[in-house]
């Protein structure tokens, strides 16, 4: 598969979520930024923690069919209130990340009501906010291999909340 114009190993393992998203997903797209010179020594180590403590998330549960790369641009809005959602890079993932993704920059529109339609239909695990920056350190990763240092600061937020919410008790500057 492909996210944007980049490959996606959308290869199924067993065990653990987490670790296939941290192989999958986080690792190549970190690779493909530091290659870049998008992201430098502290923020590659940040990113690093976060893919050697992935474990420590929770939150595993069997694989879901899901967009993959719903960011706000990718959900347009209809006249009528309708959401169309283009360009998906479609697998097999946590339906988290695309709730996550939705929260990114700026927000989707109604994301409030997504979030209770979705708690309403198929009620999330406990600590999915804690893991919000988890799933967004994808996507933000992706952006720095394909467009630059410009996402280096959003990507160094996501992985220092990430880790701040797994109770990391100190997250240097």
């Amino acid at each position: 598969g492909f996210i944007g114009a980049l490959p996606a190993d959308n290869t199924p393992q067993d065990g653990p979520w987490g670790r296939w998203f941290a192989e999958r997903r986080l690792l190549p797209h970190l690779r493909r930024s530091v290659d870049r010179n998008a992201l430098a020594g502290p923020e590659t180590a940040l990113v690093e923690e976060v893919i050697d403590r992935i474990d420590e998330f929770g939150g595993d549960e069997p694989p879901a069919r899901i967009h993959g790369d719903l960011w706000p641009g990718n959900v347009l809005w209809g006249a009528d209130g309708r959401a169309w959602l283009v360009d998906p890079a479609a697998h097999g993932g946590h339906r988290e990340s695309d709730l996550a993704q939705l929260a990114l920059f700026g927000g989707a529109p109604h994301l409030d009501r997504i979030l209770a339609a979705y708690e309403e239909n198929w009620p999330l695990a406990d600590g999915w906010r804690q893991r919000v920056p988890v799933h967004q350190l994808h996507l933000l990763l992706v952006h720095t291999a394909l467009f630059g240092e410009a996402y280096r600061d959003a990507v160094t937020r996501a992985a220092r909340a990430a880790l701040t919410g797994i109770g990391r008790a100190t997250v240097d500057g």
